[in-house]
């Protein structure tokens, strides 16, 4: 009687054991079910995201080009269709690193916003004729539900040194996605301040050459880079890809004139002394000469007349006249060149007119790090002809 007993008891242990087994395996398979549910809906919502940003214009068609309210987002140029992105809208995007800055000295206080870029570029884009992350959430339909990030970005990477600086030689690299491109055609333009007179003026240089072997091609300028200021644009073409790099170099030190957007339908851009942005000891009262440049389908730059102050003196603080405004053809994707000087010193800066003229990267949205699961999606686009890689993520909110 003891031995069945003992016996039933075994039975009983391992049948309990055996359903906890099975009851922790079904359980397990179910939490993988679900996340996987969950992974799915994610990548599908990725796929949806990159197709409403890419292969739509938003509502309305032409918003990036108006002051309208926008209705519905979408990044593509509506005059081309495909994958291919308005230069306009994109540069109406409110960068993720964007730093906010006022400008007090017009009529109204401004607010923009700096797109990042490097030394010798600005953009500077009102806060006002933006569209801010939570914005195109609500627009797209994943307000609450799923954050996502767009990060727009060159295809290829050109990248310009000086190698000596009397006689100025550069030294241009080509690469693409992890390899160097040779063979790739260059188109380059140079704009070289003049010392001398009272308003600063630039001579221009433009040429074309090709890359070797390893990427690489040197560009040579019959004057000393060191003692004056000059900007250089480069646009490398190879088997339908193209992208563009620049270069910059000046003597100015802290003064600098600030190119800003204030009216996008328009076409009005102010410049402002950069001591009124922010302050800095000893500033200067500065000479300037603008010039605006409209890009070609070829990747040539044309100059073109422009209404409004292209050259005088820009004061700061509570002065008078401390900032000018002029006017660029809206439609006209181009590159705004600005020369200035105080005494002997020299500096130049460019601002694009829309985004790809200077292949500027643009990474919008939120901040995917943190959450369990991102799903990403990318698209090989074009904006006015220069090739972008877009990335899209996604990602779900809440539980």
């Amino acid at each position: 009687m003891a031995g069945a007993t003992i016996d039933h008891m075994i039975s009983l242990t391992i049948l309990i054991a055996a359903l906890l087994i099975a009851m922790t395996t079904y359980n397990g398979m179910f939490a993988t079910a679900v996340d996987y549910d969950r992974n799915r809906q994610v990548a599908n919502k990725a796929v949806d995201l990159m197709n409403t940003i890419c292969l739509s214009p938003g509502s309305p068609a032409n918003w990036s080009q108006t002051d309208s309210s926008m209705l519905g987002f979408g990044l593509q140029n509506p005059e081309t269709g495909g994958y291919t992105l308005s230069p306009y809208a994109t540069m109406r995007l409110t960068p993720s690193d964007s730093q906010i800055f006022n400008y007090t000295k017009t009529e109204e206080l401004l607010q923009f916003s700096n797109v990042s870029m490097g030394q010798g570029g600005f953009l500077g884009v009102p806060l006002t004729g933006c569209v801010n992350y939570t914005s195109a959430s609500e627009l797209l339909g994943v307000n609450g539900s799923y954050g996502f990030q767009i990060n727009i970005m060159p295809t290829l990477s050109i990248s310009i040194s000086e190698t000596t600086v009397n006689p100025l030689s550069l030294r241009v690299e080509v690469r693409g996605p992890g390899l160097a491109l040779s063979g790739a055609t260059l188109n380059y333009f140079l704009y070289h301040v003049e010392t001398g007179g009272s308003e600063p003026s630039f001579e221009s240089w433009s040429g074309n050459t090709t890359t070797n072997s390893a990427g690489l091609a040197s560009l040579n300028f019959p004057f000393d880079g060191a003692g004056t200021a000059y900007s250089i644009i480069v646009y490398a073409q190879l088997s339908g890809l193209v992208g563009v790099g620049y270069y910059s170099h000046d003597t100015i030190g802290s003064d600098h004139i600030i190119p800003i957007i204030e009216d996008f339908a328009q076409g009005k851009i102010l410049l402002a002394h950069s001591w009124d942005v922010h302050q800095f000891p000893n500033p200067h009262a500065l000479h300037f000469n603008a010039t605006f440049f409209g890009l070609s389908y070829n990747f040539e730059l044309s100059q073109f007349i422009i209404d409004g102050e292209t050259d005088g003196v820009l004061n700061y603080g509570e002065s008078d006249h401390t900032f000018a405004r002029l006017e660029v053809p809206p439609s006209e994707t181009g590159i705004l060149v600005v020369s200035y000087k105080h005494g002997n010193d020299y500096g130049i800066i460019m601002m694009p007119w829309g985004t790809n003229p200077m292949g500027v990267s643009v990474v919008f949205g939120g901040d995917p790090s943190g959450y369990r699961f991102v799903a990403t999606e990318l698209r090989q686009v074009t904006i006015n002809g220069v090739s972008y890689q877009v990335k899209v993520s996604a990602w779900k909110l809440g539980n």
